[in-house]
C-alpha cells in the first residue's frame, strides 16, 4: 500500500499530463488539473502513516516526507488559483487558446518532476527530475509570448542550463569518488548507499564535487550572484508559475543541495560545507535586502524577497546543528506557504488594477477589501512579524547563531533588519495609499449624482508621508481625481472647500493640464491649500 502511495504521487501527475495534452477546452482541463493535484496531495498525505523500504530508485524518509506533502499541497492550492487566473487572462486576450493548449499538461509535468526529485534515491535520477522541472518552467514563463516574457524565458533557460550542467558535473564527481569503494554501476549513485560509505570516499573529489554542486544547484535556488534569472522569471511569467517557482522549485534545488551536504558531513577528511553555505547565504540575504528598496514591480519585489529568504535558509543549514537545521526546515515550510499565498493575492490584484506597478495599486480596502487586507497580511507575515511562523524560524536562526558565532549573528540580524525595513517601506506605501484612496473614494461617492460621475485619472500618495498634494507633485506622483463633469463637480466641491481657483491651474499643478483644455472656468480648491482641504473633507467622510 505504501509503495502504491509513492506510485500514485508520481503516476497521477504524469497520467494527468498525458490526458490534459489531448483534451480540448479550457474549463474542462482546468477542473481536471485541480482534481489531479488534489488526488496527488491525498496520496502524499498517506505517506505519513507508513512508508516503503528504500529501493535503488525511490526512497521515503523523514526529510523528504514533509516536503512531498508540502509540494503537493501548494501544487493543489496553486491549481485552484490558476484556474480563475488563467481564465481571466483568456477573457482579456493576454493569452490565446493556442498558447494554452498544453498549459495544464505542463503544470502536471512540473508537479511530476518535483515529486520525482524529492522521492529519488538515485542522485542521477534526482538530477534528471530537476532538469525536467527546469525545462518545463522555461516554457511556462514564456507563455505570454511578449518580448519581455521571451527574454525572461531565454535568460532562465541559459542560466538554468549552466547551473544544471555544473550540478551534473558535480554529480559525476561524486560517482567517481564512490566508484573505487562501491564499484561501478547504479549502486554508486544510490544515495542511501553513498551516505553509509561516504567516510571512505576520496575527500579531494568530494570537495571539488560540492563546489560544483553548490554553484549548480545554487543557481536554481536563486543565490546571489547566481540569481539573475529569478526576478525576470517571476515578473514576466504567469503569477501561478511565480507561486510555484518561489514556493516550491527553489526548495527542490535546495533539497538536492542538502543531500550532498550530508555526504560531505559524513566524511571527516572532506572540507566543511558550512562556511561556503554561510557565505553564500549572507551574500544573498544582504544583497536582496538592499535590492528590495528599488523595486517598483510588485512581483519583482517578492522575487527578491524569495532570494532573501533562501539566503536565510542556506545560512541556517550552513550553521548546522539541531536548532539551526530545524529552523531552516521550518523557514522553508513557512516561506513556501506564505509566499505562494502572497502571489495568489498579487495575481488577482494585478488583474483588478491592470498593472504590476506598486505605485498604481490603491483603494483596495475600499473596492476589494479581501485582496487589500490579504496583501497587507501577507507582507506582515513574510517580513517576519509575530505571531507568524517566519518570525519563529528567524528567531531560532538568530538565537542559534548568536550562541555559537556572535559576529555572524550581527551580520544576519543586519540583513534581516534591512529587508524588514524595505518591506515595510513598501507596505507603508501600499497601506497609506490604500487608506488615502479609501478616504477619497468616500468623498467622491458623496459627489456622485444620477447625471454626473467622476473619472479618476490618478490617485496616489508618497509612501513617506501618505498625504499632501504638493509633496506628491514634488515626487512626480499625481494625487487628485479629475472629474469628467468639471463645472458640476466644482459646485459639489464648493460644499466642502473654499478658496476656489481655476481647474486648469490645478491640472497643471498635478501634471494633468493637457487633459483639461476647455475647463479653464471651472473653480476648484487652490493648489497650495488642497492638502488641508482634502484632509479636512476626508476626515468628515469616515
Amino acid at each position: 500500500m505504501n509503495m502504491d502511495a509513492v506510485s500514485a504521487v508520481l503516476m497521477i501527475p504524469i497520467g494527468a499530463a498525458a490526458l490534459l495534452a489531448i483534451l480540448p477546452g479550457y474549463r474542462l482541463t482546468a477542473r481536471l488539473n485541480v482534481l489531479a493535484a488534489l488526488l496527488t496531495f491525498l496520496a502524499a498525505l498517506s505517506l505519513f502513516f507508513g512508508r516503503p523500504e528504500p529501493g535503488p530508485y525511490i526512497q521515503i524518509d523523514d526529510l523528504n516526507n514533509v516536503f512531498i506533502v508540502l509540494t503537493t499541497f501548494v501544487g493543489f492550492t496553486t491549481s485552484i488559483f490558476s484556474a480563475s487566473y488563467i481564465e481571466h487572462e483568456l477573457e482579456i486576450g493576454r493569452l490565446t487558446p493556442r498558447f494554452l493548449r498544453f498549459y495544464h499538461a505542463m503544470y502536471q509535468v512540473l508537479m511530476f518532476a518535483m515529486n520525482l526529485a524529492l522521492v529519488a534515491n538515485s542522485i542521477g535520477l534526482m538530477w534528471v527530475a530537476i532538469e525536467i522541472a527546469t525545462l518545463t518552467t522555461v516554457l511556462m514563463v514564456g507563455i505570454y509570448r511578449t518580448h519581455e516574457a521571451l527574454e525572461a524565458a531565454w535568460k532562465y533557460f541559459i542560466l538554468g542550463s549552466v547551473g544544471i550542467a555544473l550540478a551534473l558535473f558535480g554529480t559525476i564527481l561524486v560517482y567517481m569518488a564512490a566508484r573505487p569503494v562501491i564499484g561501478e554501476g547504479l549502486d554508486a549513485m544510490v544515495w542511501t548507499t553513498l551516505v553509509m560509505r561516504a567516510a571512505t570516499f576520496d575527500p579531494a573529489l568530494l570537495n571539488v564535487a560540492f563546489v560544483f554542486l553548490l554553484l549548480g544547484y545554487g543557481t536554481k535556488v536563486g543565490l546571489a550572484p547566481l540569481h539573475a534569472w529569478l526576478p525576470d522569471a517571476h515578473a514576466e511569467g504567469p503569477t501561478p508559475i511565480s507561486a510555484v517557482l518561489s514556493g516550491l522549485l527553489l526548495n527542490i534545488a535546495l533539497y538536492a543541495l542538502l543531500r550532498f551536504k550530508m555526504l560531505l558531513a559524513a566524511n571527516p577528511a572532506a572540507l566543511a560545507p558550512g562556511p561556503l553555505m554561510i557565505s553564500m547565504g549572507l551574500i544573498s540575504l544582504i544583497f536582496a535586502a538592499f535590492m528590495l528598496y528599488r523595486r517598483r514591480d510588485i512581483k519583482r519585489m517578492f522575487a527578491y524577497s524569495s532570494i532573501e529568504h533562501m539566503g536565510i535558509i542556506v545560512f541556517a543549514f550552513g550553521m548546522g546543528g539541531p536548532l539551526a537545521n530545524f529552523a531552516g526546515l521550518l523557514h522553508m515550510t513557512m516561506h513556501s506557504l506564505t509566499k505562494s499565498a502572497i502571489f495568489f493575492a498579487v495575481g488577482h490584484i494585478a488583474q483588478v488594477k491592470g498593472t504590476q506597478n506598486i505605485a498604481d495599486m490603491g483603494g483596495l480596502t475600499e473596492t476589494n477589501p479581501v485582496l487589500g487586507w490579504s496583501l497587507i497580511l501577507g507582507v506582515v507575515a513574510i517580513a517576519g512579524l509575530p505571531p507568524f511562523g517566519i518570525f519563529m524560524s528567524e528567531f531560532l536562526v538568530v538565537s542559534s547563531t548568536f550562541a555559537r558565532e556572535p559576529w555572524l549573528a550581527v551580520l544576519l540580524v543586519f540583513g534581516i533588519l534591512v529587508a524588514f525595513a524595505a518591506l515595510f517601506l513598501r507596505l507603508n506605501g501600499i497601506a497609506a495609499y490604500i487608506w488615502m484612496n479609501a478616504d477619497l473614494a468616500r468623498l467622491f461617492k458623496k459627489l456622485r449624482t444620477a447625471d454626473g460621475d467622476l473619472g479618476v485619472l490618478g490617485i496616489a500618495c508618497v509612501p513617506e508621508l501618505a498625504h499632501g498634494m504638493q509633496l506628491c507633485r514634488r515626487h512626480g506622483i499625481p494625487v487628485v481625481g479629475i472629474p469628467l463633469n468639471a463645472n458640476r463637480c466644482a459646485r459639489w466641491m464648493g460644499k466642502f472647500c473654499d478658496n476656489s481657483v481655476n481647474l486648469y491651474q490645478l491640472g497643471r499643478i498635478v501634471g494633468a493640464g493637457p487633459l483639461l483644455h476647455g475647463m479653464e472656468d471651472a473653480p476648484f480648491p487652490e493648489g497650495a491649500r488642497l492638502e488641508k482641504s482634502i484632509l479636512k473633507t476626508t476626515r468628515g467622510t469616515r
